[in-house]
């Protein structure tokens, strides 16, 4: 809703400042910030990791990390002001009038006790009901309205039995559960698909639609912002650079760091290209026709055992006769949803998992049934980009010797070509020499996914797999790693195999899309094509969900 000029806020923030103590003294983080939030309003706080956005919602109620204080402005919600209140107010506050659905459900979420045990307690601590059976009744409402189905029997299960679209929810009916007036949602959705996190944007929505919630909604996506809230709030460097209604900033923003943020979005981008795909036509992809085919992957089929309890077990089957061709020096983004089965697909061309049946080659060569040293020699020519940079690599190997690990496997080169190697490839993927002598806790995430693609390229590869890898990033960092895997794939001829969930970024990356659904592959064909006309409803559920993509844009700054 957009807020009316004869409403008082709900909370209004003025001149609000946050600083660190750390060991090289105090740092200010938060800079003056200052915003109000009005009833049943939903504002967006949009930036890049380390912008503020998070630490302002924190400020809000009061649980900043470690030894973050507020040092200066104020925080009023109906006239108190949050800033002075101890911290029993402060507690009964929480979950009362202001719910906080946080980023992480599975740290967020205790792995040793059950979800009933964990709602319940929510439940109690906020004295929405007393007694055994109250508070269980209660248990039960609060999963029902989070849209979790069999509510009773889910209180007993764990976090780890549950999906993460399931533990989100979850999260949020915690968040809901005493109707607060206000629900801080930071980044509740960034790890999940984007049919998962439409559905649970929806039922987001309409709770606090029908409660007259406001939300105060943190996220790095322009996209999901503007179609999610009224109004956006741009922050950079722990300053509100620009703000205003959310189409107003979409479409013609001011500020050079939001114009930035506009055109590195992955949503805001795709949109703009089927425009022009709508506007002048699908055009033939001839170079995908002339192009010798590098990877050819035909009727693949993966089986697992799954045990069924004593000595019984039964087959579950992940991928179901699955067939694709990979031209020499273009993508091909296999997508679909958590569970679809790309993932799988892509361990088994990485040589990661057996085959089942069905064939892989690459360049003309059966690679499907491999003995341990002819996949280790395959390696040399086909090697993989994984989601979490930081999670495969020593953080006590420098990045020098991370990047020439490859090839002191394969024994290629001595100490100083490899030397001389690592320093070429830190160029390419436009790192400064002196990055050599760190280790990956001292670069930042963009940076260490640089080490993730130089380290894959040590050994010249024909093919790259990229498993989720740039899901994790901010969307400036996420269109800087986009434009260096094109640059690097023109200039070397990779071929790549991008396994994702993301058809935003698939319309800006790849050449080809093949799209999976519960292990089969249900729709193929050229970026164009399938954006433009898909044939499969659920390749149209995947299309519709993209976040943003029913926001209609034109004129302005787009």
């Amino acid at each position: 809703m957009n807020a009316s000029i004869d409403q008082e806020p709900l909370v209004s923030i003025r001149d609000l400042k946050v600083a660190f103590r750390g060991q090289h003294g105090v740092r200010e983080v938060l800079h003056g910030v200052s915003f109000d939030i009005f009833p049943g309003e939903t504002v967006a706080i949009v930036g890049e990791s380390g912008s503020g956005k998070s630490t302002t919602a924190a400020a809000i109620v009061n649980l900043l990390p470690g030894t973050g204080k507020v040092t200066g402005g104020s925080i009023v919600m109906d006239g108190r002001e949050l800033t002075k209140l101890g911290r029993r107010e402060m507690e009964h506050l929480r979950g009362r009038d202001i719910g906080f659905v946080p980023q992480d459900p599975m740290s967020n979420l205790n792995p040793v006790w059950s979800i009933g045990f964990q709602v319940k307690e929510a439940i109690r601590a906020n004295g929405i009901a007393q007694g055994r059976a109250e508070v269980k009744r209660r248990a039960i409402e609060v999963l029902q309205q989070a849209g979790l189905a069999d509510a009773e029997r889910r209180l007993h299960q764990f976090p780890h039995q549950f999906s993460g679209g399931m533990r989100q929810r979850a999260l949020i009916g915690i968040g809901l559960a005493a109707d607060p007036r206000l629900l801080i949602a930071d980044e509740p959705t960034s790890a999940l698909d984007v049919t998962v996190q439409r559905v649970i944007l929806d039922h987001m929505a309409s709770l606090t639609r029908d409660r007259g919630t406001s939300v105060l909604l943190i996220t790095h996506d322009l996209g999901l912002a503007a179609e999610r809230a009224s109004r956006i709030i741009v922050m950079n460097q722990g300053e509100i650079v620009e703000a205003g209604p959310s189409r107003e900033i979409l479409e013609d923003p001011r500020h050079p760091y939001t114009k930035r943020l506009v055109a590195a979005a992955p949503s805001i981008a795709s949109q703009r290209i089927q425009a022009e795909v709508t506007e002048h036509g699908i055009q033939p992809e001839e170079s995908l026709a002339d192009a010798p085919t590098m990877v050819r992957v035909a009727g693949l089929t993966k089986d697992f055992k799954i045990r069924q309890g004593g000595f019984r077990s039964e087959l579950f089957r992940a991928v179901d006769d699955v067939s694709f061709d990979i031209p020499r020096g273009k993508t091909l983004a296999l997508v679909g949803e958590s569970g679809s089965g790309k993932t799988t697909v892509a361990r088994m061309v990485l040589k990661l998992e057996s085959v089942t049946s069905g064939t892989i080659e690459v360049a003309g060569e059966d690679v499907s049934h491999l003995s341990n040293a002819q996949a280790f020699a395959l390696r040399r020519r086909m090697q993989p980009v994984f989601q979490d940079p930081y999670g495969s690599m020593d953080p006590l190997r420098n990045i020098g010797n991370t990047i020439a690990e490859p090839m002191v496997v394969h024994g290629v080169g001595d100490q100083s070509s490899r030397r001389e190697r690592v320093l070429e490839l830190l160029e390419q993927v436009a790192l400064p020499s002196e990055v050599v002598s760190r280790y990956p806790n001292e670069l930042s995430g963009g940076q260490r996914q640089r080490v993730a693609i130089a380290r894959a390229l040590a050994l010249k590869p024909d093919v790259v797999v990229l498993d989720e890898a740039v899901s994790a990033l901010d969307v400036l960092v996420q269109a800087q790693i986009l434009k260096l895997l094109a640059e690097l794939q023109s200039e070397l001829q990779l071929t790549y195999l991008f396994i994702t969930h993301d058809l935003a970024v698939v319309r800006v990356s790849s050449d080809l899309v093949a799209v999976m659904e519960k292990g089969k592959l249900v729709e193929k064909g050229s970026v164009d094509e399938i954006f433009a006309n898909p044939q499969q409803e659920y390749t149209q559920r995947l299309l519709e969900a993209i976040p943003g993509a029913s926001i209609q844009l034109g004129g302005g700054g787009l």
